[in-house]
């Protein structure tokens, strides 16, 4: 009687087939909409003149979906396993073989509780493996070509995981079965608003706004370029730093990520110490600056930045921080001021994972390659600056499994939205970048590695060597760094011959540097001891729990303990230069 019952609960009721004609009827009315849309307006095709009128039509009798829905998934999971585990025997693939326990794609116990799943899983991670084995392994290939095969690899097999597909993963089929399909056409609707948007959503979207509750810390913009806004942190102590610091950002990305949430905010946290704090907020590139070059960021960006606050608060020199691509053309900043012998503007540099020599630059010089500078020309003929997108979805590819499939699953199979994350919010607020500026990087530095060089760059007429650089400077990279890898970063070691503080923090590029003290989170290594490689600095480490940003203020401190009341020109607004306006400021805003 109970096996009756089961079955005749199995058999689709007559609602349940007009609901699944429904959900299939709607999916394709979202997407001749979207088609339609995008046609031009003369095209001669309005809507009225759809042969299906207002609904498309549902599918045949006899499709896939005029049989039970669930027999349907379960047919599609079992011939999907059939075909891995046929494939497995065939290359000798060992199934059992020892498994990642941190592989999140897997981590619900749908994938374990199936047979059928759990065949897909093993499967498909033991194939994995054998792939980047054999990749690995491939003879006659030499170091570059062989770095090219495994990402072109790994990014294979990251997207071809059961997990990524609805009829393989069983998260997906539950959730089907549990809305009758409903997280399918909620999950297309965010698919085809990402597309329209040209740009993969990653975080809640209305619940951040800089100035609302991100880059929140009180200050002013005190002066204005073509090129830059300069932002002045009110002070929250009676006394400061004697020695200001200026920190340029990337002008690949927007500022706020070093003044995110209060809670996670560097720029809090350092006027909280009492230091008097500049920030340089890049202009997103648009015609007015596309002609921008190296020379501008350097002259008109770094060095005018630097002089206008010795000037502010009649100073001989300030501290600076470069992160990232701006660490970058520090570097440069710091060789040609050291050719014109006017190296005492600059009493100590930090270089947040910022790389000056590309020999080791990791993944992101596959993107170097002549194909990528030939699709940059054509994209910014016209406008002479490339948009910001282009880079993002470029960052997003380093680490696929993570900033891309992740949302594919979340936001496109399962229809959920995803989580309100700040620092997400922060990655996908893109900014556009000056075309030939951005080229002769890529060619310049990574391709080139012509800042490594004596002489190999110019900056206005003067060819400058990073070897002559001596101010004291730190150093700081992320262990997990997929962006600018810490063996690359370390080569800065070998170039500076200044006074240097190395620290490697635990994770990656981002969070490796935004780690307030109060998380507690990660850790930190340093050496006081001499060290000519990354290894042999590992090797005689010690390691810190927690924060670096302890670390470097008290190696800041240490280079000029000088304070001095926080009044006056400390103040923003009460020194020669009136505000423009509160800040962040508008050129962070600016899309």
């Amino acid at each position: 009687m109970a096996d009756d019952t089961d079955t005749a609960s199995a058999i689709p009721t007559l609602e349940d087939w007009q609901h699944w004609t429904w959900v299939m009827g709607r999916a394709q009315q979202m997407l001749m909409e979207t088609w339609a849309d995008g046609l031009p307006k003369d095209a001669g095709w309005p809507a009225a003149a759809s042969p299906w009128g207002a609904f498309p039509p549902a599918f045949p009798a006899g499709s896939p979906m005029t049989t039970d829905p669930a027999a349907l998934f379960s047919a599609g999971a079992e011939a999907w396993a059939k075909g891995l585990e046929t494939w497995g025997k065939m290359i000798g693939l060992d199934p059992e073989a020892k498994e990642n326990a941190k592989d999140r794609r897997f981590a619900a116990p749908e994938w374990q509780e199936s047979p059928v799943f759990d065949t897909i899983r093993k499967t498909y991670l033991a194939l994995s493996d054998k792939l980047l084995g054999t990749a690995e392994e491939l003879d006659g290939l030499d170091d570059e070509s062989r770095h090219r095969l495994m990402f072109a690899v790994r990014s294979f097999v990251d997207a071809m995981s059961p997990s990524n597909f609805a009829l393989t993963n069983p998260q997906v089929l539950k959730r089907t079965m549990e809305t009758r399909g409903e997280n399918l056409l909620k999950g297309l609707a965010n698919m085809l608003d990402d597309i329209a948007a040209g740009q993969l959503t990653q975080t809640k979207q209305g619940v951040f706004e800089v100035g609302r509750n991100l880059a929140t810390t009180p200050g002013k913009v005190i002066k204005e370029t073509p090129l830059y806004q300069l932002i002045q942190y009110t002070p929250t102590t009676d006394e400061v730093l004697e020695t200001p610091l200026v920190i340029f950002p990337p002008w690949i990305n927007r500022f706020y990520i070093l003044d995110l949430t209060p809670e996670k905010s560097f720029v809090k946290w350092c006027v909280d110490q009492g230091i008097s704090l500049f920030m340089v907020s890049w202009k997103s590139a648009d015609e007015s600056i596309a002609d921008a070059t190296l020379d501008d960021y350097v002259l008109n960006g770094q060095i005018d930045a630097i002089d206008t606050v010795r000037d502010l608060l009649g100073v001989e020199s300030v501290h600076t921080i470069g992160y990232c691509v701006a660490g970058t053309t520090l570097a440069a900043t710091l060789a040609y001021l050291t050719a014109h012998k006017q190296q005492s503007k600059v009493k100590s540099a930090t270089f947040l994972t910022a790389q000056v020599d590309f020999s080791s630059a990791g993944d992101l010089k596959l993107f170097t390659g002549a194909d990528t500078v030939a699709l940059l020309d054509e994209i910014t003929r016209d406008s002479g600056y490339l948009d910001g997108r282009y880079m993002a979805a470029t960052f997003n590819l380093l680490r696929g499994r993570d900033l891309i499939w992740s949302y594919v699953v979340n936001n496109y199979l399962m229809g959920d939205e995803p989580a309100p994350f700040d620092l997400l919010h922060w990655n996908s607020d893109t900014t556009n970048l000056p075309a030939s500026w951005h080229r002769d990087y890529i060619e310049s530095f990574y391709k080139g590695n012509k800042l490594a060089e004596k002489g190999g760059i110019n900056v206005a007429g003067t060819a400058v060597d990073i070897d002559t650089v001596k101010t004291p400077t730190y150093v700081q990279a992320g262990r997990e760094d997929h962006i600018s890898p810490p063996e690359s970063v370390w080569k800065i070691m070998g170039h500076f011959t200044g006074p240097k503080r190395f620290v490697l923090a635990g994770s990656g590029h981002i969070a490796g540097v935004v780690n307030p003290p109060a998380a507690e989170k990660y850790q930190h290594w340093t050496n006081n001891e001499p060290a000519d490689t990354l290894e042999t600095f590992i090797a005689g480490a010690e390691e810190h729990k927690g924060s670096w940003w302890p670390d470097w203020l008290a190696w800041l401190k240490s280079q000029d303990p000088a304070t001095v009341p926080a009044n006056g020109a400390r103040v923003p607004g009460k020194g020669k230069l009136k505000p423009i306006e509160d800040a962040p400021g508008r050129y962070v805003k600016a899309r």
